[in-house]
């Protein structure tokens, strides 16, 4: 049942979530009602992200030394963490107001361009990734080769790109 499903729900999940970001990020006021401070989300987000990233060049290495069940295992965890990295953004997009990069910072051309291209491929990365796991996990395995060659360096950009967007505005926080 699932399996006939999985391209509607993975559709609307990919629909639903990036309006459910933007909306949050126009929201006109604040909940924290985790009493979180602002700036423990975006350690832990980088956090989250940089071991997504070293997940993700382990389970590339397991794959091309063929062994399959190490990378599912690394693979799976990758896709959890990143779906912890969605829930705690979520909350923190909730909790605090966004905290802008100032007009008078260094390398503010180089910071919006890392930033605006890690939000369009944070974005895009979302249905790759579903539909690769959907892929994998229905063993329809040339389908998840084909589309892996897409998602991971996505998601590869995606996970150090957060990294760096942290390191650019960790002095702001």
């Amino acid at each position: 049942m699932l399996e006939k499903k999985g391209p509607a729900i993975i559709i609307a999940i990919s629909i639903i979530v990036p309006l459910v970001v933007v909306l949050l990020m126009i929201m006109p006021e604040r909940y924290n009602f985790l009493g979180v401070q602002a700036g423990l989300f975006p350690l832990f987000h980088a956090t989250i992200n940089a071991m997504t990233a070293v997940l993700l060049l382990t389970g590339y290495i397991l794959i091309k030394s063929k062994n399959k069940v190490a990378h599912r295992a690394v693979m799976t965890s990758a896709f959890v963490l990143s779906a912890v990295f969605l829930v705690s953004y979520v909350i923190s997009k909730i909790s605090n107001e966004p905290v802008p990069y100032p007009d008078d910072a260094a390398f503010k051309g180089l910071y919006l361009f890392i930033l605006v291209t890690h939000i369009a491929l944070s974005a895009i990365i979302l249905p790759l990734v579903l539909y690769t796991m959907y892929f994998a996990w229905n063993k329809k395995f040339d389908k998840h080769k084909r589309i892996a060659r897409w998602t991971f360096p996505i998601w590869m950009y995606v996970a150090i790109t957060g990294v760096v967007v942290y390191a650019f505005m960790a002095p702001y926080y």
